[in-house]
């Protein structure tokens, strides 16, 4: 709760939203003021640049200023309901192929380390050298099609035009190679 007005942050950006929704632009600053950080790392670990997701963010809060009517309360709550729109606008721009990554030249760089848990912090008991060590144990076009896959958001269907394979084949590899990484990770 917050001490001056007795409001919880939640309500209040719930409060914001409903003002946005009636095209209050001080609002929508307010909201931007109090919410554009957190959407920005989100958009961040998806987009290939930092300048692809400053673009990708710019176009979010278009979409959330024109969309903020169709908000729902009782659905989720703002902070959800903008992260989603935000993480949707990151892997849309991903895959419109602006800045896409070419498959043959995937390497664990600086770039995809960002993407994985830093050396120091665990995920679910998960370390980034352990995920990097195996991910490098993996042959190069399977490392490829899961890094495409699940880092920048690529769908079956353009790993298989990319990798010239039918989708099945695709999803098996896929399939596979997570598999792989399971065992390599000790079955968490």
């Amino acid at each position: 709760m917050d001490r001056v007005s007795g409001t919880s942050p939640q309500a209040e950006l719930v409060d914001l939203m409903r003002a946005v929704a009636s095209r209050d632009e001080a609002a929508f600053k307010t909201l931007y003021d109090r919410t554009s950080a957190k959407l920005f790392a989100i958009v961040r670990r998806i987009a290939i640049s930092e300048a692809a997701a400053e673009e990708a963010l710019q176009e979010a809060w278009v979409r959330i200023w024109n969309h903020a009517d169709r908000f729902d309360p009782s659905l989720a709550s703002p902070i959800t309901w903008m992260t989603t729109i935000a993480r949707h606008t990151a892997i849309d721009a991903v895959r419109k192929g602006s800045e896409r990554v070419s498959a043959t030249t995937i390497v664990i760089d600086e770039e995809l380390a960002e993407k994985l848990p830093a050396p120091g912090t665990t995920t679910d008991g998960l370390t980034g050298p352990q995920l990097r060590r195996c991910l490098e144990g993996l042959d190069a076009d399977r490392r490829g099609m899961v890094l495409l896959a699940y880092s920048y958001g690529y769908s079956r269907e353009e790993l298989s035009r990319r990798f010239d394979k039918p989708v099945a084949t695709v999803k098996t590899i896929l399939r596979r190679s997570l598999i792989a990484l399971k065992e390599c990770l000790g079955g968490r």
